[in-house]
């Protein structure tokens, strides 16, 4: 059985990534991030504290567990944080990733790395693999130094590019679009959601499977790995109204550029997903699909606590 390590296991591509092994006993399963383990399940597979940026301890965990295959699903992915705090999103985005490069060449591991949309401009998306990158925010360079010291190492490395990731899980360390939308419109909150940006969100668990699916295939090169639905920002809000029954009125559009956010947005985003499905096998559920998956989640939660 191919032994997996994940890095940013607490997250929520971490953990549904978890639950995926745990629940097909396909691979042997060590999971990884900074703090204690958050995920609610502890048998089963093996834990360990890793710093990513602290290259002697990605070393030494890699050393002891011998990985056949690293995913490596942790970076700074807020936006205009990374726009203020460049340093650290350098150190977190782009540093981890050299660590792990020289850690995965000792141990002749597979490098899963996940990568962004934000690599391009956002001028004529949907895009190809083999599109012209062009970020137009630090977060988005720093994602596309790291596809780049891949792309020049010699291990064997698979560079997954997705967008706008949603789901739930036990313990949720942020929110997410779907989560942010359902909560104020159910409290009756107001919303400002922006009209004029397009892109294909992901469902977590979609993410997870590609994730293993490269792993399995020892798949090599860069996959799509996105959602299946195009969709501005503001119908992906109203079908999260729709879906649960709540008031669109409270919808505001807006434009980006009244937002004065630190970091600039690609217009329109997307992917073309012919690769991943003819080559890994990769089935994503629609965006509505998605959403009945979560609330199943939500409810079963909701039981249990």
């Amino acid at each position: 059985m191919k032994k997996i390590l994940v890095t940013g296991s607490n997250g929520l591509l971490g953990q549904k990534i978890t639950e995926r092994i745990l629940s097909k006993k396909d691979f042997d399963l060590i999971a990884t991030a900074k703090g204690p383990n958050r995920y609610h399940v502890k048998e089963g597979y093996q834990y360990a504290e890793m710093d990513i940026t602290d290259p002697k301890k990605v070393n030494q965990i890699l050393r002891k567990y011998q990985p056949d295959v690293v995913i490596h699903t942790a970076a700074m992915t807020n936006v205009d944080t990374c726009e203020t705090e460049k340093e650290l999103c350098w150190k977190l985005n782009v540093g981890a990733v050299s660590n792990l490069i020289k850690a995965c060449k000792v141990n002749k591991a597979q490098l899963v790395h996940l990568s962004t949309d934000f690599i391009f401009d956002g001028a004529s998306g949907p895009y190809l693999e083999n599109a012209v990158p062009n970020p137009l925010s630090y977060y988005g360079e720093s994602k596309l130094a790291a596809e780049k010291l891949l792309q020049a190492s010699d291990i064997h490395w698979t560079i997954l590019r997705t967008i706008i990731v949603y789901g739930i899980v036990n313990d949720m360390s942020r929110s997410n679009i779907v989560l942010w939308a359902k909560g104020a419109l159910e409290k009756g909150n107001p919303i400002n959601v922006v009209d004029d940006q397009w892109r294909m969100p992901t469902l977590a668990e979609d993410l997870a499977e590609i994730c293993l699916l490269a792993a399995e295939k020892r798949a090599k090169g860069v996959f799509n790995a996105s959602g299946k639905d195009m969709m501005s920002i503001i119908e992906l809000v109203q079908q999260v109204a729709d879906f649960y029954h709540l008031d669109k009125s409270l919808i505001n559009p807006i434009s980006s550029s009244s937002l004065n956010q630190s970091a600039k947005r690609p217009v329109r985003t997307g992917f073309i997903l012919d690769k991943s499905m003819n080559e890994l096998g990769y089935r994503p559920h629609s965006f509505y699909e998605g959403m009945e998956i979560m609330q199943d989640q939500i409810q079963r939660l909701q039981t249990n606590s």
